[in-house]
């Protein structure tokens, strides 16, 4: 559970920007979640958002979505046997590596599998040169942004891979572990982005042929 924050503690106009997320999430999870835990869960989210995001204008936006994905990510860890896989890609600022493999399992794998990411030290935004080469691709993750990994995501899933999160990268038993080595794209040209993308793919491509054979 995230620190017991209220959205009346915080400053005016953050308040104001919460006010229509809870609301939101309330209707969304009613009966699921007690209104407690969701304020919880979205002051929490922002929160973290806020220590390294430089949208400030969409903070309230992200910090929904992240609060959402974190409750629906708490519902697979009670859930006695949830009904797909789930994959968590970690690299260190999940601006790059990280959210081009979410891209590439979400176009292969469809909603057969549940995909989450997450950093070790989240960025301030995606790497602009990694949107625009997975844009080249059909693939648009241009409204994806950097977040850390939590607990509850950590838990919920069958599959953590990590991308150069070193020591960091959280452990915990009975999930399955990869390491894929891959150059971080950060400060790299369009040509060399297009070469760790392509390399991305054919890895997913293995992942999504041993989850199915699963």
């Amino acid at each position: 559970m995230p620190d017991n924050r209220l959205i009346n503690e915080l400053p005016l106009d953050d308040q104001r920007s919460l006010n229509p997320a809870f609301a939101s999430l309330k209707r969304q999870f009613h009966g699921t979640f007690d209104d407690e835990s969701i304020e919880h869960f979205l002051v929490d989210s922002f929160e973290r958002l806020a220590a390294s995001s430089r949208n400030p204008t969409f903070l309230s936006v992200f910090a929904e979505r992240f609060a959402r994905e974190r409750m629906q990510a708490m519902m697979r860890v009670d859930a006695t046997s949830p009904t797909k896989p789930g994959v968590l890609f970690l690299c260190v600022h999940n601006a790059g590596r990280s959210q081009m493999a979410a891209g590439w399992l979400r176009s292969l794998a469809g909603d057969r599998v549940d995909v989450f990411t997450g950093g070790s030290e989240p960025g301030e935004q995606l790497n602009p040169v990694v949107v625009d080469a997975m844009a080249e691709v059909g693939i648009d993750i241009g409204q994806e942004f950097p977040k850390p990994w939590t607990d509850e995501v950590v838990k919920a899933v069958d599959v953590v891979i990590a991308m150069g999160c070193g020591d960091v990268c959280p452990i915990y038993p009975g999930k399955s572990y990869v390491d894929w080595e891959l150059d971080d794209p950060e400060g790299m040209t369009i040509d060399q982005v297009r070469r760790v993308r392509d390399e991305i793919k054919s890895r997913v491509e293995v992942l999504v042929d041993e989850i199915e054979s699963r």
